[in-house]
């Protein structure tokens, strides 16, 4: 059976930057991230930690990046207005349909996400 390739949302970024063990061990196997979750996540070293840490991680991150398709944008604002109760941000929505047509594993902590299909869900 192949093994399925990760995607890491912003979350699992930010605990993997912040050394948390049950996240770290993602950068050694097969992942992936795409440009809008990049920038999300750049957006956050940048205000909590200044643009040297927040140009240091996008150079790291880069070559893992993948653009994302109008299509995949559209369905991932269907998806946010069909879970509008449960106030899934646009970027963790986008993430996951990303992931799921793409047949990715998405990684997350967010507990919106805890009982979908498809999900790697890590707590802190």
């Amino acid at each position: 059976m192949a093994k399925m390739i990760k995607f890491l949302d912003t979350y699992a970024l930010i605990e993997i930057y912040l050394g948390n063990e049950k996240f770290s061990g993602y950068l050694n196997e097969e992942f992936i991230v795409n440009d809008l979750t990049l920038a999300e996540y750049y957006g956050i070293l940048l205000r909590e930690y200044g643009e040297n840490e927040a140009e240091l991680w996008l150079k790291k991150l880069q070559i893992y990046s993948k653009k994302v398709s109008i299509e995949i944008l559209i369905e991932a604002v269907k998806f946010r207005y069909e879970h509008k109760k449960q106030n899934i941000s646009f970027f963790d929505a986008v993430g996951y349909i990303f992931s799921i047509k793409n047949g990715y594993y998405f990684v997350t902590g967010d507990k919106e996400f805890e009982n979908m299909k498809n999900v790697e869900f890590k707590k802190k």
